[in-house]
């Protein structure tokens, strides 16, 4: 698999015959993109304020939002363009793709020796207020990033609370939050912004490092990505590192911050992780560790390590070994082992992501 050149050369681009794929049916599939727009509008932050997440006063937005910009994006095999849409370099607000991108961090971590075995409390080397007692003293690293940690607490203004019962199938419409009484750490699964956040926090006590220069220097750069993207926290959000105040990031936008960037760094993302970590011979993450993001936790077998999987077969026609990273609004990373497939796709409804799936994969000749 060949990767691309950093930024600014353009990614690489083959007729999709040449990639394998028949190009009727994968301009198609590019149609479908643009023609299956996401619910939500063009202006963010008003979305986010008239609490499509919650109602007030717990949907008060804490980081920058920006407005969005017009369906985009891409489909790469072995590294290479086969199809792309809309402005691909447009830098945008990612949602819960961060989420991945702190799995990613967590691995670079690992790989660095900061956290030396996932199954350890992050007690036992996090010394800060949000993992101390009995409950939240308990939780390992690997509950924190299989979301089955059952944190309590609130932190930077948001209480674990606001997502308890929350339900992606129907989020925007039906009621969450509700007093759901917590099982052990470990012992529930639940998508949940605030314990996300709280593992962000774990990681900046980690490196002693704002996430975003590590992501910078560890991931983004040596992956050739632009310079136009950012990673941005709450307003309230700095905490002291070794003498510093320093903002903890979130792993989405939810509240505002987060990750913003464009289609074409997120599928360097996707070939990271189709590489096994590697890029251009260099180990950014340790062996085995995209094996590890991919493995189902015990309590949701499409999830695994902050990415989402296709072990049940949700989407019926491509490989059980798939990893996803979504975000509200649709904004997905998609990669097939199998067939070397990167895909991204921008606002994308996400009611027309399986859909969207099934036109790739029904565009393969081979």
């Amino acid at each position: 698999m060949s990767l691309p050149p950093p930024f600014p050369a353009p990614l690489p681009e083959a007729a999709p015959e040449a990639l394998g794929f028949d190009p009727t049916r994968l301009a198609a599939a590019a149609a479908f993109a643009q023609g299956h727009e996401t619910p939500f509008p063009r202006d963010l932050l008003a979305h986010l304020e008239g609490g499509h997440f919650e109602p007030a006063p717990d949907n008060e937005v804490l980081g920058p939002v920006v407005p969005r910009g017009a369906p985009n994006g891409l489909v790469l095999r072995d590294g290479v363009v086969a199809a792309r849409w809309g402005d691909t370099r447009r830098a945008d607000m990612t949602f819960s793709v961060a989420k991945s991108c702190l799995s990613i961090l967590a691995g670079v971590a690992v790989k660095d020796g900061l956290i030396p075995d996932l199954d350890a409390p992050v007690s036992a080397s996090v010394t800060d207020p949000a993992f101390a007692g009995p409950r939240n003293g308990a939780i390992t690293w690997r509950m924190l990033l299989q979301q089955t940690s059952e944190w309590e607490g609130t932190l930077f203004g948001k209480a674990d609370r606001i997502d308890r019962g929350r339900d992606l199938a129907s989020e925007g419409k039906k009621p969450k939050g509700w007093p759901r009484p917590l099982a052990e750490p470990g012992g529930h699964w639940e998508y949940n912004d605030v314990r996300v956040n709280a593992l962000a926090l774990a990681l900046l006590h980690r490196f002693g490092r704002a996430l975003p220069v590590v992501w910078k220097e560890r991931v983004a750069d040596p992956i050739g990505s632009s310079p136009d993207w950012r990673w941005e926290g709450y307003r309230n959000a700095a905490v002291e590192i070794g003498g510093r105040q320093i903002v903890s990031v979130p792993g989405g936008g939810h509240w505002g911050g987060g990750i913003v960037t464009d289609a074409e760094d997120q599928a360097r993302i996707g070939l990271l992780m189709l590489n096994d970590g590697v890029w251009n011979g260099q180990r950014i993450l340790p062996e085995g560790w995209v094996a590890e993001s991919g493995r189902p936790v015990a309590l949701h077998p499409d999830y695994g390590l902050l990415w989402w999987l296709n072990r049940s077969g949700r989407f019926p026609d491509v490989d059980r070994d798939s990893l996803l990273a979504v975000g509200a609004g649709g904004n997905t990373i998609w990669i097939e082992p199998a067939t070397r497939i990167v895909a991204v796709f921008r606002w994308l409804d996400p009611q027309a992501l399986p859909g969207m799936i099934s036109q790739i994969a029904g565009a393969r000749t081979n």
